[in-house]
C-alpha cells in the first residue's frame, strides 16, 4: 500500500512539473503581441525660444496663399523700401560730390564727413576721394529693386515659416562666422564653424541683406550689371540682377531661374 502512495506521489509531481510553464507563464515569454506594445520612451518636444522681441505674424496658421503672400509682403515691404530711400539720399550724396571734383570745386567739411561715413560703411576704401574713387563708390551705393529683395525673401524663409526667420530675424538665410553669432544649422557638418545669423529687428536683417549684396565680391556682377543699367539710363529690372546670384545658393542657375518664376507670379503683389 505504502509502494502505490509514493508512485501515486511521484506520478503527481511529474505531471504538475510539466504543466508548470503553461499554469504560470514567465515573464521572459512574451508574445510577439506583448513585444509590439512595448514602446520607446517619448523624448519631450524642445521648443526653441525666439532670439529677439518682435512679435511675428503666424505666417505657417494662414492656410489662403493669396492672404499668406499679402501678409508676408505687407511685413517685408516697409523695411526694403526703407532701405532702398536711404541709399537713394546717399547715393544723391556721392554724385553731387563727384559733379563737384568734376569742375574743381572743393568740397565742404560737413560733405567729407558724410562721403567718408559712407565710404566706411559699404567698407571702401576713404584715404583719397577722387573722382575714380566716388564713381566706384557708387557702384556700390544704389538700390536693389524691391521685387528682387521681396522674392529672395519670400524664398530664403519659405514666406516667413522658416526656423532661421521665427527664432533669428533671418529672412534672407545670411551666415556669419562667429561664434554665438546666430543660430547652429541642424545639418551643419561637423568640421563647419558657420551660424545663421540672428537680428533683433526686421530693419536690421533687410539692412545687412542690402549691404551684403552691395559689398561681398561674390555678388560684383550683380553691381557691373546694374551699373552698366544705369550708365545706358535703363531701368534696374530684377529679373537682369538675378543673374548675378548665382553664388547666393549652392543651387546656382536652378536657384536664378526659381527666383526670376517667383518675380513673374507674384507682380501683382509688388505695387499693393
Amino acid at each position: 500500500m505504502q509502494v502505490r502512495i509514493i508512485k501515486l506521489v511521484l506520478v503527481l509531481v511529474s505531471i504538475w512539473a510539466l504543466s508548470y510553464p503553461f499554469i504560470y507563464p514567465t515573464s521572459s515569454l512574451q508574445t510577439s503581441s506583448e513585444v509590439s506594445q512595448i514602446k520607446a520612451p517619448v523624448k519631450p518636444k524642445v521648443v526653441e525660444k525666439p532670439l529677439h522681441n518682435v512679435t511675428l505674424p503666424d505666417f505657417s496658421a494662414i492656410s489662403d496663399v493669396k492672404e499668406k503672400k499679402k501678409r508676408f509682403f505687407d511685413f517685408i515691404k516697409p523695411h526694403v523700401v526703407a532701405e532702398n530711400k536711404l541709399i537713394k539720399q546717399h547715393r544723391a550724396t556721392l554724385e553731387i560730390a563727384l559733379m563737384m571734383l568734376q569742375v574743381d570745386e572743393i568740397l565742404t567739411k560737413a560733405q567729407l564727413k558724410k562721403i567718408h561715413s559712407i565710404f566706411d560703411y559699404y567698407r571702401l576704401d576713404s584715404s583719397e576721394l577722387s573722382v575714380a574713387s566716388l564713381q566706384n563708390a557708387l557702384q556700390h551705393v544704389d538700390i536693389i529693386p524691391k521685387e528682387l529683395a521681396l522674392m529672395q525673401a519670400a524664398n530664403e524663409s519659405a514666406w516667413g515659416t522658416s526656423r532661421f526667420a521665427r527664432i533669428g530675424l533671418n529672412f534672407f538665410g545670411q551666415w556669419c562666422y562667429r561664434k554665438g553669432c546666430g543660430m547652429v544649422p541642424r545639418n551643419r557638418d561637423s568640421e563647419a564653424a558657420h551660424e545663421v545669423a540672428a537680428f533683433q529687428s526686421v530693419r536690421a536683417a533687410v539692412k545687412s541683406y542690402f549691404r551684403n549684396i552691395n559689398t561681398h565680391d561674390a555678388y560684383s556682377q550683380l553691381r557691373a550689371m546694374r551699373a552698366q543699367l544705369r550708365a545706358q539710363k535703363l531701368p534696374i529690372e530684377a529679373t537682369t540682377l538675378t543673374q548675378g546670384l548665382v553664388a547666393y545658393s549652392e543651387r546656382g542657375d536652378a536657384y536664378i531661374e526659381e527666383l526670376n518664376d517667383m518675380i513673374r507670379h507674384n507682380k501683382d503683389y509688388f505695387d499693393e
